[in-house]
């Protein structure tokens, strides 16, 4: 009951080259080990529905997600949120290029975007 972005970003070289592989280090929000290496990404869900109809079951599930990049440099994130836009576009759509900033504690760098998925049952 989930859209299926590890398995789909999880399944690109590209996104594994920058990532990791082993493991892949795309964590639901709030999931990542606090030995933090970079860059990693984190995902969670801002809200989701049924396609309802009035005279049957729903067919298909809709979410939106939030999705974002971590990285030691400025073009590091941006390649890694590259490589997930290629990853993710063929499955879903890109609803919202977000904000991109340095975190004043960490001195890090964040790409973060938003994903509209809609999912079959």
């Amino acid at each position: 009951m989930i859209a299926p972005l590890f398995s789909v970003c999880a399944s690109s070289p590209a996104v594994r080259a920058l990532i990791g592989d082993s493991p892949v280090r795309l964590y639901p929000f709030g999931q990542q080990d606090d030995n933090v290496i970079y860059p990693y990404v984190v995902w969670q869900n801002v809200s989701g529905a049924p396609e309802n109809y009035l005279g049957q079951r729903p067919d298909v599930d809709t979410w939106a997600l939030q999705v974002d990049a971590w990285a030691d440099t400025p073009d590091e994130v941006i390649a890694v949120a590259t490589a997930l836009r290629d990853a993710i576009e063929p499955h879903a759509h890109i609803t919202r290029w977000g904000g991109q900033e340095r975190d004043p504690e960490t001195r890090r760098y964040r790409y973060s975007f938003d994903v509209d998925w809609i999912v079959k049952r």
